[in-house]
């Protein structure tokens, strides 16, 4: 009895002892002490890990070598770039200067000619204009009209414009010198239409509106149509050449040009006019509304 005790206390004991065998043989697996990384020697490194180890090591001590950039110094940074960003989209200064000469003839085969000449000059933002048309009849003396405008881009492809415009007419006995106030915009209307629409304020409440629009239709590279608008519109006007108020003046023609190139550009001219008159006053008497076609050619430079 004693025998079999003993042999069934073994078989429990040995039975114990193989379960619980992997256990801790897994925990002293776990329990070895690892060596430190700064004990290794190097032949004890492989070839790859030793390289990898040399390489971090030099970017490393690069990386603490190179101080890192100071506030002033971004600052500085942030300037120079933002104005190279500024002089190369639209921060550099251009100027622009258009003359033109055409001679046209009414019905009744009287001519007139007309001059022009525009500039501009300064950055996409801001730019100064200058205008100055001369108009000469035959058998009258010239009509200057000139004006000097402060232009500021507003939106896109739109400036506001403001400044002040001269008039003089040798034809007139008295008030031969006028001085407007003239507000307006300058831009590109839908469709590619160059428009420039102007209100002019000046002595003895003469108020009136302007607009100047065109578009250019090309037939090859070098030969354009140019349908044109030009219109004046009295709000107001007791001087003493005072015009009617309401549509005084109105041309709409189509301009032929030829480009030899983008400096001389020759063109033919075929328009329809109209003019409603003048008031009766002390110095003038009244006029009634024309019609008239008007032929023509003239020539444009640009520089």
């Amino acid at each position: 009895m004693r025998i079999i005790d003993f042999f069934a206390i073994t078989s429990l004991s040995a039975s114990l002892l193989l379960l619980a065998g992997p256990s801790f043989a897994y925990e002293g697996q776990h329990a070895m002490p690892m060596p430190d990384a700064q004990t290794l020697q190097s032949d004890e490194i492989p070839a790859g890990h030793s390289q990898h180890h040399l390489m971090s090591t030099a970017v490393q001590t690069s990386v603490e070598a190179k101080p890192a950039p100071s506030v002033q110094d971004k600052n500085v940074n942030l300037n120079d770039a933002s104005a190279e960003h500024i002089k190369e989209h639209g921060g550099q200064i251009y100027q622009q200067t258009m003359v033109e000469s055409r001679w046209l003839r009414n019905n009744d085969g009287k001519g007139i000619l007309k001059s022009e000449l525009e500039s501009r000059i300064g950055t996409d933002e801001n730019k100064i204009f200058i205008k100055l048309h001369a108009d000469r009849a035959e058998s009258q003396q010239a009509e200057y009209d000139a004006k000097v405008l402060y232009s500021r881009n507003v939106a896109e492809f739109w400036d506001l414009q403001a400044g002040l415009g001269y008039r003089n007419d040798r034809n007139h006995e008295v008030d031969q010198e006028q001085v407007d106030a003239v507000l307006g915009l300058h831009g590109l209307a839908p469709y590619f239409f160059e428009t420039d629409a102007y209100l002019s304020v000046g002595q003895d409440h003469q108020v009136s509106f302007s607009l100047e629009t065109e578009c250019d239709l090309l037939l090859t590279q070098k030969l354009i149509l140019k349908p044109y608008l030009d219109l004046n519109i009295v709000l107001s006007d007791d001087s003493n050449y005072a015009q009617k108020a309401g549509l005084s003046t109105a041309q709409l023609g189509l301009e032929t040009r030829y480009e030899i190139n983008k400096k001389v550009m020759p063109f033919v001219d075929l328009a329809y006019g109209y003019r409603q008159g003048n008031e009766e006053t002390a110095w003038q008497q009244q006029a009634s509304a024309e019609n008239e076609w008007l032929y023509g050619a003239g020539i444009r430079f640009k520089f």
